[in-house]
């Protein structure tokens, strides 16, 4: 591939592929679990096996894969890194360019049910002033753009990346969009590249919290800051592996399929608002199917190093770009406005009273809507 070369793309699993998940799904080595213990220890053992032998048996990958090859995909390379991403163009001529970015562990899966009423409203009934033009890449190291190859691929880099793959795209201006790891890359873009930032949506924006908390903070805040320090004691303890062994954890997902559903549905069903009935099943296994069939468990869990040994300690560097948060209220750590505002440029705030951490799978019409109004008077 030539520098800045761009080539059409397309999903095609080998059935080898697919044979040898199904074989290996069949073949699991279960562990045990403890009587009555439901999900305290981790995701319960009732709940993988029956996901498992439905992904064995039931689940078909080739209609998912049609649907996403549905969206036309590209390839390029961008700072020795295979970048894949989805380019979905409106028809609108007035169309804004929005780059898309997922998290972990998500993937451009996610965003399969929102990227059509995006680009274009009119068909779904909304205004077509309010259309985009989508670009929703997968992260390097996730997915379809493949394994990173060096070290150093944080969430600046992936920021600059992004910021070359919209020029490459003839797009100067454009807004940004994120959870998770998305949003963390939505916002650096807002720091380092202001003047192409139309606005910035993040639909997660974790609290930053030094010392004491303002004496004026009202209790609902304080509870979600409270939220935030439970979660980072008992919560976090598969980013703490991340972040500093991922490449032992990587063994062990690359090779077993369960394994690699076990890691992943326990947070569908423990950052999501209802469990893991709030997502469609078949859709969470697509996402699930894409780490395992790209063996991208490992290289996706390199980000939590990277950033792990780039953040500097202290405050967020502050984003002058326009800013809206949308706040689900089962978010991992939901947003304190009062707190965000010291290194945010904050013009648009939605608290919603449903949906969590994956609202592009669990509330798509509350997320398109919010991504509609926060841009609507940026154009």
């Amino acid at each position: 591939m030539g520098v800045d070369t761009i080539e059409e793309f397309r999903i095609d699993i080998p059935q080898a592929e697919l044979d040898d998940l199904r074989d290996r799904l069949g073949r699991t080595r279960w562990p045990d679990q403890l009587p009555g213990a439901g999900w305290d220890y981790g995701i319960a053992l009732d709940d993988v096996r029956e996901l498992a032998e439905y992904w064995r048996t039931g689940y078909d990958w080739r209609v998912h894969e049609r649907r996403l090859n549905s969206f036309p995909q590209f390839i390029t390379e961008i700072d020795g890194q295979v970048v894949h991403f989805l380019h979905v163009r409106s028809a609108s001529p007035e169309a804004m360019p929005l780059i898309m970015t997922h998290g972990w562990p998500g993937s451009v899966v996610e965003f399969m049910e929102i990227i059509g009423p995006l680009t274009d409203p009119g068909a779904h009934g909304g205004d077509p002033g309010d259309a985009f033009h989508m670009v929703v890449p997968s992260i390097p190291g996730f997915g379809f753009s493949g394994p990173t190859r060096e070290r150093g691929w944080n969430v600046t880099r992936v920021a600059r990346a992004w910021d070359s793959l919209m020029g490459r795209l003839g797009y100067q201006r454009y807004g940004a969009q994120g959870g998770d790891w998305g949003s963390a890359i939505s916002r650096e873009l807002g720091v380092i590249v202001p003047e192409q930032m139309i606005g910035v949506h993040l639909n997660m924006l974790s609290p930053y919290v030094s010392g004491d908390l303002p004496a004026d903070l009202s209790d609902s805040d304080r509870a979600r800051v409270e939220r935030l320090r439970r979660f980072r004691l008992a919560g976090s303890g598969y980013s703490a592996i991340q972040s500093t062994r991922p490449q032992t954890v990587g063994y062990g997902l690359t090779d077993s399929p369960a394994g690699q559903l076990g890691w992943i549905a326990e947070k569908f069903g423990e950052w999501t608002d209802g469990g893991l009935s709030a997502v469609d099943r078949d859709q969470m296994l697509t996402n699930i199917s894409v780490y395992w069939l790209t063996r991208t468990a490992g290289s996706s869990a390199r980000l939590y190093y990277e950033a792990a040994r780039s953040r500097a300690s202290g405050p967020p560097a502050p984003s002058t770009a326009p800013t809206g948060v949308a706040v689900f209220p089962e978010e991992i750590a939901a947003p304190v406005r009062r707190l965000a505002e010291q290194t945010n440029n904050i013009v648009h705030w939605s608290e919603f009273d449903r949906g969590g951490h994956f609202a592009a799978m669990e509330e798509p019409d509350l997320l398109i809507g919010d991504v509609r109004e926060f841009f609507r008077p940026l154009r």
